[in-house]
């Protein structure tokens, strides 16, 4: 997440059209999760940021299938957990097994070993299986009998959450949200998206024909994906900007209803994700208004508030600092 500066660079320049790669996978994700462009936007930003995804949200809203497609249309692999109260650390993480032939210990490793994890309902297991994926969204890599183990280096968490539904539920702790760059709200599609929906459910089996070979569907390859990652962290940011996004951090922990506020790598998934929406518009630096579209899903995952609505505490905080103008 790097911090790149450019004194000459405008605020107002128009947009150009996004690269080919990443108009490919969004075209991709759309044709698989209909009727919510917003949302897929933001998903494939915070995917570009080498950030990590919270959906939370109702069930059957399609946070399976979105996974499904993040990982078919970058030809990764994909592998999916329930979390449950009796899950284990080890059964995300891996373990090492005694084999009797060989007399010796093998490492089998776990669903962190994947391209996209799916962690699905991750508060219904306990805060010390939530904890093994501490280390693995933060440095990608676990550490197994004192041993680092290095995960895919476009290791991306897409972890899901039952907002309605809080009975047997563990609560995230803040350390472990802070590790998301995001979270979202899928919603319910509008009414033109469940026709369509119905539609294809009737003439297309999703299952055996969308995802039925990862190569014919891909868009993108990992290395597609590598190479849009570290173009990402090249865009880059006005020295107005980097003090209109710091300016926002610290007026997200003074405020009087915030209990908790940004933290020094909030901010920096923050800046990481403008600068992937600002790819995104086709752009190679980061505007104000790149900051401001990305707020909401950046503070609504990390802010606590003392019981005023997180939205309405976002609002006045963005609404606090004045947005700095090119001249």
């Amino acid at each position: 997440m790097s911090m790149t500066a450019d004194t000459e660079t405008p605020f107002n320049q128009d947009s150009v059209p996004s690269s080919p790669d990443v108009a490919r996978l969004r075209e991709f994700l759309r044709s698989v999760l209909l009727g919510k462009e917003d949302q897929i936007d933001l998903v494939i930003a915070c995917l570009l940021s080498r950030g990590h995804l919270l959906l939370d949200d109702l069930p059957g809203t399609g946070k399976t299938t979105l996974a499904k497609a993040i990982a078919e249309g970058i030809h990764g692999r994909l592998a999916r957990v329930q979390c449950t109260p009796d899950l284990m650390p080890a059964d995300i993480t891996g373990f090492s097994m005694f084999n009797q032939k060989t007399r010796e210990f093998e490492f089998h490793s776990g669903p962190v070993f994947a391209d996209v994890l799916l962690a699905d309902e991750l508060n219904r297991t306990t805060p010390r299986t939530q904890s093994a994926l501490l280390e693995a969204m933060a440095e990608r890599q676990v550490t197994i009998d004192g041993k680092p183990q290095p995960l895919s280096p476009t290791f991306f968490v897409i972890a899901t959450q039952n907002p309605i539904d809080s009975h047997g539920a563990y609560p995230l702790p803040e350390a472990q949200l802070d590790r998301f760059t995001i979270k979202l709200k899928i919603g319910y599609p509008d009414r033109e998206a469940q026709r369509r929906i119905l539609q294809r459910e009737v003439h297309d089996s999703i299952e055996s024909d969308k995802f039925k070979d990862a190569t014919a569907t891909s868009p993108l390859s990992l290395s597609d994906l590598q190479s849009l990652q570290q173009k990402a962290q090249r865009v880059s940011v006005h020295p107005r900007v980097t003090d209109y996004l710091i300016d926002l951090v610290e007026a997200s922990r003074s405020d009087e209803s915030v209990e908790l506020g940004v933290s020094p790598r909030g901010m920096m998934c923050w800046q990481a994700i403008a600068q992937a929406w600002a790819m995104l518009k086709g752009r190679d630096f980061v505007t104000p208004t790149d900051v401001a579209e990305v707020a909401g899903p950046v503070l609504s995952v990390r802010l606590l508030t003392r019981g005023e609505s997180v939205e309405k505490v976002i609002d006045r905080i963005m609404n606090s600092v004045a947005t700095p103008e090119y001249k």
